[in-house]
């Protein structure tokens, strides 16, 4: 069985965070692990506290698992504070995992700061330059783009401050990609059409068609296709066809999403194998 290690916050309510991650590679049928850098108290309505894992019990528990188990691939998710990301990036570093797949997760959806202010420069020039994949949406990717800019000499910077539509989301994978990363995959869910989403490769742009469905509950999305993609890059696919296999597994999940809590549910990670068991009717 291929092993899946996502290092990323813990989401009280079960929606996001390492529960969403777990739930995602079970799912995939890859066994998952997991390093907590924080803990959060949040539910389907909102984030109200944070408690950041201190920096040496999150490199010896990183230090546990490379010690110990074959590592096929690794996610990263919620890395708040600086300490933070120096101690991820020096083990990533030393144990070289082939596949990592990052998330930056920068602010919940109830607009709770998950990564502190001053903590975003690090993010963007330690972690980022490190991932095989990066996988922002658009309000984190406007975020990569200013926080980047501040370093370049204003003739290499890009002036986008607001991603409108698919040219400026090509504009702004091929900017983030001179950071670093191997590939990046701009996710358009907050487009105002259908939720297209852009692979760059550092050569040529991949378009992943996706509709847009009528759901308030999509809590976790961000965390569960990386999660996804993760997964199936240990499984054995390309790149290309990882996120594709994520990009039918979120649709998939949001389409039939759980109407869980008073605010923003989450997505149903086991919709497909619940229906292959007779457990569901549709």
């Amino acid at each position: 069985m291929k092993k899946v290690l996502t290092i990323a916050g813990s989401d009280s309510s079960g929606g996001a965070g390492i529960q969403a991650d777990l739930k995602t590679m079970s799912a995939h049928g890859v066994f998952g692990m997991s390093v907590i850098t924080a803990i959060t108290a949040q539910n389907t309505q909102g984030v109200f506290a944070v408690q950041d894992i201190d920096k040496d019990i999150i490199g010896a528990q990183i230090d546990a698992i490379f010690t110990d188990i074959e590592v096929d691939a690794v996610k990263i998710g919620m890395v708040s504070k600086i300490d933070t990301i120096d101690i991820i990036c020096e083990k990533i570093k030393q144990y070289n995992p082939k596949n990592l797949v990052v998330d930056p997760v920068m602010i919940s959806k109830s607009g709770f700061d998950l990564l502190k202010p001053e903590s975003k420069m690090a993010l963007v020039t330690k972690l980022l330059p490190l991932a095989t994949v990066l996988t922002p949406n658009l309000p984190e990717a406007e975020v990569i783009v200013k926080t980047y800019n501040e370093i370049l000499p204003e003739e290499e910077r890009l002036h986008i401050e607001k991603i409108e539509n698919s040219e400026d989301m090509e504009k702004v994978a091929r900017f983030i990609c001179k950071i670093g990363a191997k590939y990046v995959l701009i996710k358009g869910g907050h487009l105002k059409d259908d939720a297209v989403d852009i692979l760059f490769d550092g050569k040529s742009m991949r378009y992943f068609e996706g509709k847009r469905i009528n759901t308030k509950n999509t809590h976790g999305t961000g965390c569960t296709l990386s999660s996804a993609i993760a997964s199936n890059l240990a499984l054995g696919h390309s790149i290309e066809e990882s996120v594709k296999l994520a990009k039918e597994y979120i649709t998939v999940a949001i389409e039939h999403s759980l109407d869980i809590g008073k605010g923003v549910g989450p997505t149903n990670h086991f919709y497909t194998l619940y229906k292959k068991a007779g457990m569901v009717s549709k």
